[in-house]
């Protein structure tokens, strides 16, 4: 695999806008505003897709739409319409699926009508008919869906792949001569599914070159596509199929991707989702300092300062001539200190006394510390009183 030139900076943390690097159009999977408990409130107009499909513009996309035969990636969040239960959410797992159109499942033909009336970038509120998803007798394991339930999913494409299958159906439509396609050999790309490991992880990594080449243009939107993308090459289903030398081979390509999505939400300051990106590489290596160190600079900004602080110590204990890990502990410890202070001036206001700036002794004590001060001396008194009695 040959090194980018950010593969040859130094490993320090140093540069606020560092990128991990280890060894057709897009649109990124931004999560919904909400926090996707029920589905979205849509007023843009009903577009009839099919009898039982229907879709209301949540974003405008770009481009063109996919092809039959495409295997477009895509997040989406899905909800039975009449309770809305909410049954699965690809966002909240923070994995893209794929769905190759014309090859979708049964329970997902309502979903791929859908998709293919969608551009790269483009979410929708796409309203299914139970009859194009889980059926008569819907789902008892999962996703658990009931029988007969109407469907919503809020979708995004993020973008797709035109591979042979759909680079020749296109041509058919121009031509009936299919022997004219093997003049675009060049076009046509592999199914994933018909991918080699090695061929596969080699995709993966050519997304993550490009992805790492929009970030040192500052192109973060861009770049996340191509983590995305990525990613979704390293799907969970893949990597549990892998042992020995290939894991290692997809971790190399995966970690990093999950990391550089990290470093472009911290500068889009969705510091959630960074944290979360950071966890699923610290699932497989609880010792990376850039995990720690970004999950840990992400934890600051939500003002969860304990955490942060042991994020930082950990990454310093793996990488302890790190200058950035240092600068971040002294910034926390001034931020504790500059509060104690400020506590300090507050809690002086409220019991005052003592004395002042100068060494001269306080003007007036505090009325607290007087009321105090009477209460004990009236209780005494009284108390003196009935001793008095007593004898």
């Amino acid at each position: 695999m040959d090194e980018s030139p950010l593969e040859q900076q130094s490993q320090s943390h140093e540069q606020e806008n560092e990128i991990v690097t280890e060894g057709s159009a897009f649109g990124h999977g931004e999560p919904p505003s909400q926090d996707g408990s029920v589905p979205p409130k849509v007023d843009s107009p009903v577009e009839v897709l099919d009898e039982k499909v229907s879709k209301q513009i949540i974003k405008e996309g770009h481009g063109s739409k996919p092809s039959k035969y495409s295997t477009c990636f895509l997040h989406y969040r899905a909800w039975t319409k009449h309770t809305q239960h909410k049954f699965e959410d690809t966002w909240q797992e923070q994995q893209p699926i794929e769905l190759v159109l014309g090859k979708e499942k049964k329970e997902m033909t309502g979903l791929a009508i859908g998709v293919a009336s969608m551009k790269s970038g483009e979410r929708a509120l796409l309203h299914i008919g139970w009859e194009l998803g889980y059926g008569k007798d819907g789902n008892f394991s999962f996703p658990n869906v009931p029988p007969m339930a109407d469907l919503l999913y809020e979708v995004e494409v993020i973008g797709f792949d035109e591979t042979k299958e759909a680079i020749v159906s296109y041509f058919l439509t121009l031509t009936s001569d299919s022997s004219k396609t093997k003049c675009y050999p060049k076009l046509f790309g592999k199914a994933r599914s018909d991918m080699t490991v090695e061929e596969r992880i080699g995709a993966a990594d050519r997304r993550k070159m490009d992805g790492n080449n929009l970030f040192k243009d500052d192109k973060l939107e861009e770049a996340m596509q191509q983590y995305e993308m990525a990613i979704a090459y390293m799907g969970d289903d893949f990597m549990f199929q892998l042992y020995g030398k290939y894991q290692d081979m997809a971790l190399a390509v995966k970690n990093p991707c999950h990391l550089n999505m990290a470093a472009c939400l911290i500068k889009l300051k969705r510091y959630d989702e960074a944290v979360g990106h950071c966890n699923i590489v610290l699932t497989e290596e609880e010792k990376n300092p850039k995990a720690l160190f970004r999950r840990g600079k992400a934890k600051a900004e939500l003002g969860q300062m304990d955490s942060a602080r042991e994020d930082f110590r950990k990454a310093q204990k793996y990488a302890p001539d790190d200058n950035a890990i240092r600068r971040e502990l002294r910034g926390i410890a001034e931020q504790e200190k500059a509060v104690y202070q400020k506590q300090k001036e507050m809690y002086k206001g409220i019991f005052g006394g003592g004395r002042d700036e100068s060494g001269g002794k306080g003007k007036s004590r505090n009325w607290l510390i007087t009321l105090w001060q009477w209460l004990v001396s009236l209780f005494s008194r009284i108390l003196g009183r009935n001793r008095v009695k007593a004898d």
